[in-house]
């Protein structure tokens, strides 16, 4: 019986475990370069998004990622306003390795933290005093597969001018 116990404990530890610790705005900036007279330009809006996320571990199974999401809306030429925000989190991850941590961090986590920089940029914006802006969802899945197809492709190709050479 006491065999099954330790056992029973052994799986336990072994077992995948997640737990969101801790979300926060690490960096957050916002410009409008061409206020005031940009309000008087006819609002039609062309907005840009880039996306990058990163990760740090900080202890054993704790790990920090980063989301970073930098929005330019121009009207015309002119730039009406430019958001950079760094929402991050503190995520405790355990009984998970490899590729399947590196896909938690790279994918799962960042789709955690996105609703809470969508919602801090949507305020800002509207801080600024510009109509709302709510960021359409993001695949996060897809834009890590992409990413992870090319690394391997910068991979190969490193390979093969190392056997050319």
């Amino acid at each position: 019986m006491a065999e099954n116990q330790q056992a029973a404990g052994n799986e336990e530890k072994n077992q995948a475990q997640f737990a969101l610790q801790r979300i926060y705005v690490k960096d957050l900036s916002f410009e409008s370069p061409n206020s005031p007279l940009v309000f008087q330009e006819q609002w039609k809006p062309q907005v840009s998004l880039d996306l990058n996320t990163s990760h740090s571990k900080i202890a054993d199974n704790q790990y920090e990622v980063v989301l970073s999401l930098t929005v330019t809306t121009k009207v015309g030429e002119k730039v009406a306003y430019l958001v950079e925000i760094q929402q991050a989190g503190v995520f405790m991850v355990s009984g998970v390795e490899g590729a399947q941590l590196s896909h938690m961090l790279g994918a799962y986590c960042p789709q955690v933290l996105f609703p809470y920089a969508r919602e801090a940029i949507d305020g800002i914006v509207n801080k600024g005093s510009f109509p709302a802006l709510m960021l359409a969802p993001v695949n996060f899945d897809a834009i890590y597969a992409q990413a992870l197809k090319r690394k391997q492709e910068q991979a190969s190709g490193e390979t093969q001018e190392e056997k050319t050479h």
